[in-house]
């Protein structure tokens, strides 16, 4: 899978164990409605760590926190 995938599995993830709405995320993220549709549906073909860390602090999470998940295993990442 590539990084764009995991990244918006991983916000989907953690939408359900923290109980959270998308729309409450967008709000402590402010990442606006149209990105983050973007980032879940996989139209956004690049995710940059500025949006990693934005995602991360609105799950109140640090970086490491978000980005510590199966997800980002050098295995199961494709890198373009």
């Amino acid at each position: 899978m590539n990084i764009c995938k995991a990244v918006g599995l991983r916000i989907s993830n953690l939408l359900v164990e923290k109980n959270m709405t998308l729309y409450r995320l967008e709000q402590k993220s402010g990442i606006l409605h149209g990105t983050m549709m973007c980032i879940i549906n996989e139209r956004n073909k690049n995710v940059t760590l500025r949006t990693v860390m934005q995602l991360a602090r609105g799950f109140d999470m640090t970086l490491i926190e978000f980005l510590d998940d199966k997800l980002f295993l050098d295995e199961n990442l494709e890198i373009d």
